[in-house]
């Protein structure tokens, strides 16, 4: 340990030789002391923040060592030319690729290239068999580095990107930059593009693939300067005066950590394999150089934010490692030397009497501490590093506990003042009462909701000492020192938190570095910091606190962290949010057991801090470990403690072949040299490799599963393999350690059972757990004889190894070089567009998408974005819809989402890509994730190519989609955000949709919701509001104004004049009325009126408009106002204003006169308009005074400015990309549409008379397709909607427009002749399936479409009544059941097979496909499995009937109830019956049958884009009860009585909450995550059985006999606790007749807002 310094002075030394640009955030050690020589360092950006984090590792400088000879070798030379090259400017160039050449640079950013010694030259073309390199003076045959080839060779194969320089911040800062921006390995992967490409490249990329097997893995290569994907790559070597630094990367993760923190992140077994793959590829490449790791374990194995493996090979560039070096986990304690780096350091005298060690060995820690030898601090510390916690690192700090109050000086003799350790900080804080309501009360249940100590607590601890940099981030943005407690009485009042251990051993943490923030004060009975230390020390180590560590260690570390004992001490902490994410940091639990007490104390241990500076610095040794028979006094104690250990046996890990004592030869690398002689001189592949050489490698075989009999035959043959090095087959051994551990979740070997292993060959009990594959996979990587290990190469061609995980290797390992963005997404896209993804398969393709599809996201050029395109294109193409779902929607959502142009999202936008979208994954998925994104770019600040495309895109599949989705889809939303922000565009969408479906769609859809809009904008004008809701009311109002005159196009004349003018007060006319209302809006309203006008002509207009004006001509006539322009209109107007479609804006409202008087007076003529209007004379006296104007009798009008165009008002923008596009690309125009939107007339309005030609012409091509209107039974949504808000929401999504149910009958309908018994919905909601009773009590199925409400075919192939059914994602496919399981095509009607429980008496047996060839015979298909607890048969239950359906959508699978409360699994898919689950004892004279089944998950997504798999399922039965089972297992989770009578309907809308319904008339909502049985939230109500239910959201929709019943999950109880459900009768349209018939089943089409019922009389209700 004398490389070891104390992290103080590690960042002494980091600051001298960079500077303080460098920011030290913590130290890494293996110590349980803050030692180390290893540190996390930021680099410090411009704005004075930090970056991307790298770490640092220091290692003396010795001359006899290998790595400094080879960095001496090229800096001394440069640091001699230091003074000469200063004004040199040379960049860092990286190794060169055909000579050993390293580029070196100074602290100067010099760099100069210098080439191998012709001696290595010479070893090199003897095959590299020769170890020596004298010009590093390298004789020493145990170098580390003397495999097969020189020191030189060795070093740059493992280093091959890392620069050699001088210690300094600016060659550092290059390395850096180098390294984030992807210039490092760039061009080996630009060559490997074009290689694909099959253009000419160059060696780079053949040398990279030989290193991932291409044509295979070869360990008798030469080694190129191409790092290996697998091996951590070191930036640089940069040279100090006494240290050599290295610059590594910092990973996000280790192995460990995921073990720890989060083992279900590697969710698969596939998983699990991919990662052993990668780290036995890197293995690989280092005995290729005859160079052992000697230390594979989870802590060297390096994770990527995509779990990428990197292998840590720093310790192979250790200068105290040789190759013959053995993993120490698990030897006995050694002496620890501290190494500061300044003499008189304080760190020397704070841990001098600690008797710890480099080693974590908790078995012999623990003995120590029992007995009374090692105190209750070190202990603590061990614990601590076990845990994983860090000194330093103050997201995940070392943690002590709080032993007294500091009210009173600590005496054992007095309980004053002393802390309840049974008891954890955060009980002792909040109290039992708010943690119990915190309990009960919280979705989920948990009593903590944060670390045990926080990142915020560890830095307000240490804010005295720490920079107000790292207090402004981790505690409060804006510094104020008052607010950090000032006493430490205060600090532990203040903190819920536990403590840290520098307030037990470091008197400087209680003095301030910062002004303005005094010193942390002790308490009044220490005098000074150092006795408080002391005093405090003394308190831990007492007896008192000893006898209750174990308490504290139980809930911090042990066995009161879950389960019932976390309940009971309150303990329960808040899990994480993404269970399957991986993390660094966590809590771990150590132990649970309880821990045992410490034995007696019969010796202080601890000495005081005056004391200690009196000793060197340094640990004394540790005295041999007595056996515990000889010094315990009671055996009851000895035998607690020594079970303790037992259980405790994974603590003490071990991972490599050898024991410490296990004496075995020196191994000797000639004996590998000697092995290796038959190296021919040139090792290079020569292959042509090409892109169908690549493709036949990554092709992946139609059944690629691995067989269990082929593995063992591999086995067999792995007798023959040969390794020439004991530490090679000591690191192989490490693998499979590794592998069973993540199988296990637990090590496989501890020192103990490993050295039974060693010496009889026993294996582990634990193998029996692992599974059959990895067991042998495992049994062959830890064979006792290290000469029957099988080679890594023969590892990696075992079938252990699927293709898929071959192919994904071969896909991902160049995204992983250190390249840019672009250079990735051009190799996977011209790869993938190649037909790579396609070669390997669907499940291949779906496990390398999370690596690819970052790169599509972020913000691209328009060239990577065509790359990013076709990416996106293949993996949509050879991805499964579930796969589609969870991995490319979440993508192309951020692309859509994100702002600003993007090429990419253009092209995303594009109608062929939605409509591939639609194909794969159906239209509701569609919906429902990427429906509103693209509706999100119409409004708050859009740029113009994106809403345009987004406007072609939902005009052009507003047809496709329906009627009643596109309203409350599309229009709804968009008449949500007037007001909003929203664009010309997206008013061109309501519009052009307007046109699309014609005359009678406007008037009954679109209008109304107009008009709400205009009476709320109206409304809104009347209160005093804030000043932004007025301008989003009149933003709102303008919006409407602009959609209303667009849509007048497609309107009659006469029903212009009926729904705009006639039908009450005319709608421009109430704009201009209004006093409060914009100028801009009244100019507006003043233009599209004498627009209107126009187009109804003269005489409609005297008869209806001119009598509504009168009131608006009075009011200006009398007016006393003059107007701001006085004289005349022209002028330039304030440019703050906003522009009315390029017009001048009229500055008052008498403006309003100029408007409209002299442009009726030239429609109508000037005598008619003086008859109607009263007030003529002034208005024209008015308008001659202010403008100049006057009637001249010519016909024309006269004024004394410049003639203006004032009646030039256009429906739309006059920029409207939007019909540029819609014929140029995207969306085709249906043929029946052509003339609809040719005669809509969006363009410019023309003048009257134009219009007038083509208004027979319009008015019959929209009324014949208004005629052909399918959807003439459709509701208006206006009825439900009140109208726009002003709360600056935007529309979206569901859960931002609710449904306001109106218990409606819309239409209604004979389906069958008796009961509809059941529904069945296609995703579009286009289509959807009734079973009932049909004529002689059969079954029936009928197909209907929705918009016609028509029956399109049917199914009569049931004998019985039908009582479930659901539609199949195997294309026309439907599953209905009688007793027995028919599917069906839906298109023909023809059969395809039927499923039924062999019978003998069975009532099918008549039925004509019940023939051996049609129905599916049981022998056949059965599952031979061996029951398990829950019950699974291994042959069929004679005499059951099917009476319940519910199909599996994430596995594709039928799952059916059977009338003895058994549940059958189905593969329609390749048409057999599978396993079969009972629930019911076979003895069970009154079987209950499954009435319903629902299962968790079905539509839901886990984190990391994988498709959620249900995994539970509930059946619910006839007498009552429900049961959860397992779907892995069938093992039943839980059973209880949740209903008095039948369940008549199940539902999961989360993954943690079951509804029930039942005929004892109640409701019921289960939260799964309660204790067992759980608590119901009830609803009550309803009078009569709840015959079932459907669910949207949060709202749930019951029905029982002529009633339904609306309640809701969110809705809190009433004041006596109670849920009630309101019943009300179904209502025809009209309101005036009531629904008598009986409800019989229901189900809610959720994008439509509609819901169908169906009654007992056969009828099918649609109602909204």
């Amino acid at each position: 340990m004398e490389d070891q310094m104390c992290f103080d002075c590690l960042q002494r030394r980091i600051r001298t030789d960079f500077s303080d640009k460098l920011v030290f955030s913590y130290g890494i050690s293996d110590s349980p002391l803050p030692f180390g020589s290893t540190a996390v360092v930021q680099m410090s950006n411009s704005s004075g923040g930090t970056s991307q984090s790298f770490v640092l590792v220091y290692m003396p400088s010795r001359g006899d060592d290998c790595l400094t000879k080879y960095v001496d070798e090229y800096c001394l030379p440069d640091l001699e030319r230091n003074h000469e090259s200063r004004n040199n400017n040379e960049p860092l160039s990286e190794v060169n690729q055909n000579q050993a050449e390293v580029s070196i640079g100074n602290h100067n950013d010099k760099s100069t290239s210098l080439e191998t010694k012709s001696n290595e030259s010479q070893c090199l073309s003897n095959g590299g068999r020769q170890a020596c390199l004298s010009g590093l003076g390298c004789k020493s045959s145990t170098c580390k580095y003397s495999g097969r080839f020189s020191c030189s060779r060795s070093i740059t194969a493992l280093a091959p990107v890392s620069r050699i320089g001088i210690s300094s911040y600016s060659v550092l800062e290059e390395f850096a930059s180098d390294f984030l921006c992807g210039s490092m390995e760039d061009h080996i992967l630009s060559s490997l593009s074009l290689l694909i490409e099959g253009k000419a490249t160059g060696r780079d990329s053949l040398n990279f693939l030989s290193l991932v097997g291409i044509p295979s893995f070869d360990e008798n290569g030469f080694p190129s300067c191409v790092r290996h994907p697998n091996i951590m790559p070191i930036l640089g070597m940069l040279k100090s005066s006494s240290h050599i630094n290295l610059v590594l990367p910092k990973a996000p993760y280790t192995l460990n950590n995921i073990l720890h923190y989060s083992p279900n992140s590697l969710k698969l077994d596939w998983h699990i394999r991919f990662l052993i793959y990668q780290l036995l590829s890197a293995l690989a490449h280092m005995h290729g150089l005859g160079i052992a790791h000697g230390n594979v374990c989870p802590s060297s194995v390096l994770l990527t934010d995509l779990c990428w493996c990197w292998l840590n090979h720093g310790d192979k560039l250790h200068l105290r490692s040789k190759l013959n070096s053995r993993s120490k986990e698990g030897s006995g304690i050694t002496s620890l030397r501290i190494g500061c780096c300044i003499e008189g350091c304080h760190s020397q005298g704070l841990y001098a009497d600690l008797k710890l060690s480099q080693s974590i060995d908790w078995h012999s820690g623990f003995s120590q501490w029992w007995r009374g030898e090692l105190s209750n601090f070190e202990y603590l510390l061990v614990l601590n590093r076990l845990a994983g916690r860090r000194w330093g690192d103050h997201t995940f700090y070392t943690v002590m506990p709080w032993v007294i109050d500091f009210s009173v000086k600590p005496d054992e003799n007095n309980n004053a003042g002393w802390r309840d350790l049974t008891k954890s900080k955060w009980r002792l804080a909040k109290g039992d009462e708010q943690l119990d309501f915190t309990y009960s009360t919280s979705e989920i249940p948990h009593h903590v909701s944060d670390e045990c100590l926080s990142e915020l607590a560890a830095c307000s601890y240490k804010a005295r000492r720490l920079p107000l940099s790292v207090l402004r981030l981790a505690v409060r943005s804006v510094y104020e020192p008052n607010e950090y407690p000032s006493t430490m009485q205060r600090l532990y009042q203040w903190t819920p938190d536990e403590c840290i251990p520098d307030f037990y051993c470091d008197p400087e943490i209680f003095y301030s570095l910062h002004s303005g923030m005094s010193d942390l004060a002790v308490p009044s009975w220490a005098g000074t910091t150092e006795e408080f230390i002391k005093l405090h020390r003394d308190a831990l180590e007492s007896d008192r606190v000893s006898s209750q560590i174990h308490h504290w260690i139980d809930i911090t570390f042990g066995y009161k962290m879950s389960g019932e004992a976390a309940v009971g001490a309150k303990n329960v902490m808040l899990p994480p949010s993404a269970s399957t994410m991986p993390r660094s940091v966590g809590r771990r639990q150590l132990f649970t057991q309880p821990h045992p007490a410490r034995r007696g104390c019969t010796r202080r241990i601890h000495r005081s801090t005056t004391e200690l500076t009196m000793h060197p610095c340094q640990v004394n040794k540790v005295e041999v470990e007595k056996p515990l028979l000889l010094e315990a006094a009671h055996l009851q104690e000895l035998e607690e403690a020594a079970a303790f250990r037992e259980h405790a046996w994974n603590l003490s890990p071990v991972y490599s072949g050898h024991l410490k004592d296990w004496a075995r030869e020196n191994p000797s690398v000639e004996a590998s040299r000697s092995a290796e002689s038959c190296l021919a001189s040139n090792c290079w592949v020569h292959s042509v490799i090409d892109l169908n050489y690549l493709l036949e490698h990554i092709e992946v075989d139609a059944d690629s599963s691995v067989g269990y009999q082929e593995l063992l035959l591999w086995r067999q043959k792995t007798t023959d393999s040969k390794i020439f090095s004991e530490d090679v087959a000591n690191d192989l051994f490490s693998v499979g350690c590794i592998l069973a551990e993540l199988h296990l979740r637990r090590p496989l070997f501890d020192p103990t059972s490993l050295a039974v292993y060693l010496e009889s060959g026993v294996l582990p009990r634990l193998m029996q757990e692992l599974p059959p594959h990895a067991e042998v996979f495992v049994e062959a990587c830890i064979q006792k004889d290290w000469r029957r290990r099988p080679s890594a190469k023969c590892l990696l061609e075992s079938p252990y190894f699927p293709t898929t995980i071959t192919s994904s290797y071969l896909f991902l390992a160049p995204l992983q070089l250190l390249s840019k963005e672009g250079t990735r997404l051009r190799y996977a896209a011209s790869f993938a567009h190649r037909g790579a993804l396609k070669a390997m398969g669907a499940f291949a393709a779906e496990m390398c998408a999370p690596h690819c599809l970052p790169l599509v996201i972020t913000s691209l050029s328009d060239d990577e974005a065509e790359w990013a395109y076709i990416l996106l294109k293949e993996f949509l193409k050879c991805l499964k819809p579930k796969a589609v779902k969870a991995l490319i929607l979440p993508a192309i959502q951020k692309i859509l989402q994100a702002t600003g142009y993007s090429h990419l999202k253009v092209s995303l936008l594009q109608g062929s890509f939605v409509q591939e979208v639609w194909n794969r994954i159906g239209k509701q998925a569609y919906l429902e994730k990427i429906h509103p994104v693209v509706l999100s770019n119409l409004y708050v600040a859009p740029h113009k190519s994106s809403a345009a495309a987004a406007s072609v895109l939902l005009i052009g599949s507003s047809e496709e989609l329906g009627i009643p989705i596109t309203v409350h889809q599309t229009i709804f939303p968009l008449i949500h955000c007037f007001g909003k922000g929203l664009c010309n565009d997206g008013i061109d969408v309501v519009v052009r949709i307007g046109g699309l479906f014609g005359e009678n769609f406007v008037v009954k859809q679109i209008l109304p919701l107009l008009r709400n809009v205009f009476h709320s904008c109206v409304d809104a004008s009347y209160v005093n509001k804030p000043e932004p809701m007025q301008n989003w009311s009149a933003l709102a109002l303008m919006d409407c104004l602009k959609t209303l005159d667009g849509l007048v196009a497609v309107l009659s004349r006469e029903v212009v004049v009926k729904e705009l003018i006639e039908d009450g007060s005319c709608l421009y006319i109430q704009v201009l009325m209004q006093i409060n209302t914009g100028i801009p809006v009244l100019q507006f309203a003043a233009t599209s009126l004498i627009a209107i006008c126009q187009l109804i002509g003269p005489d409609l207009t005297t008869l209806h408009v001119l009598p509504k004006l009168k009131g608006l001509f009075d009011e200006f006539a009398f007016s006393q106002e003059t107007p701001i322009g006085s004289g005349s209109l022209r002028g330039t107007l304030d440019a703050s204003k906003p522009k009315v479609d390029d017009e001048d804006q009229i500055e008052s409202r008498m403006d309003l006169v100029l408007l409209l008087y002299p442009s009726l007076a030239s429609l109508l003529g000037i005598e008619k308009l003086r008859q109607c209007c009263a007030t003529w004379l002034l208005l024209e006296q008015f308008l001659l005074r202010h403008y100049n104007w006057k009637w001249e009798y010519s016909g024309e009008s006269s004024r004394g400015g410049p003639e203006r165009r004032i009646f030039s008002k256009s429906s739309t923008s006059e920029y409207n990309p939007a019909k540029l596009l819609l014929n140029g690309f995207g969306w085709s125009i249906p043929q029946q549409s052509q003339g609809i939107r040719g005669g809509k007339n969006l363009v410019p309005r023309k003048p009257f008379y134009d219009n007038h030609q083509n208004q027979v012409e319009r008015h019959l091509t929209s009324s014949s397709y208004g005629n052909r209107e399918p959807w003439y039974w459709f509701p208006s949504p206006a009825s439900s909607w009140d109208g726009i808000d002003f709360l600056g929401r935007v529309g979206g999504p569901k859960d931002e427009l609710p449904w306001k149910i109106r218990a409606s009958v819309m239409h209604s309908v004979r389906a069958h002749h008796g009961a509809v018994r059941s529904f069945a919905v296609r995703q579009d909601e286009c289509t959807f399936f009734t079973a009932g009773v049909g004529p002689g009590f059969k079954g029936t199925v009928q197909k209907w479409d929705l918009s016609a409400v028509n029956a399109l075919s049917g199914y009569h192939g049931h004998e019985e009544v039908v009582n479930d059914i659901c539609v199949l994602p195997s294309p026309e496919r439907v599953a209905s059941c009688d007793g027995t399981v028919h599917v069906w095509n839906s298109e023909t009607g023809k059969l395809i097979s039927v499923f039924a429980e062999f019978s003998a008496n069975s009532a099918h047996q008549g039925n004509p496909l019940t023939s051996a060839s049609r129905i599916n015979s049981d022998q056949a298909n059965m599952l031979n499995i061996n029951p398990l607890s829950s019950g699974i048969l291994t042959t069929a239950f004679d005499g059951s009937l099917y009476t319940s359906m519910h199909h599996l959508e994430n596995i594709d699978m039928l799952v059916v109830g059977t009338g003895n409360g058994s549940l059958r699994f189905i593969d329609v898919n390749q048409g057999q019956k599978l396993h079969l689950w009972r629930s019911e004892s076979v003895e069970s004279n009154f079987p209950c049958m499954i009435s319903s089944i629902c299962s968790c998950g079905s539509d839901n997504m886990q984190a990391g884009g994988a498709a959620g798999s249900p995994s539970w399922i509930a059946a619910g039965l006839s007498s009552g009860i429900c049961r959860l089972l397992d779907v892995r297992s069938g093992n039943i989770i839980a059973s209880w009585q949740a209903h008095d009578g039948y369940v008549t309907k199940l539902a999961a809308p989360e993954d943690h909450l079951l509804i029930s319904s039942s005929l004892d008339r109640t409701l019921r909502i289960w939260d799964l995550r309660r204790s067992w049985p759980p608590e119901p939230i009830v609803f009550r109500g309803h009078n009569d059985s709840v015959s079932g239910f459907s669910v949207w959201g949060q709202d749930v929709i019951s029905i029982s006999r002529n009633k339904i019943g609306l309640s809701s999950l969110s809705r809190s109880a009433d004041v006596e606790g109670q849920h009630h459900i309101t019943p009300q009768y179904l209502y025809m349209a009209d309101r005036e007749l009531r629904n008598l018939s009986t409800l019989s089943s229901i189900t809610i089409l959720p994008l439509s807002r509609l819901f169908l019922i169906g009654t007992v009389d056969g009828y099918l209700k649609i109602c909204c």
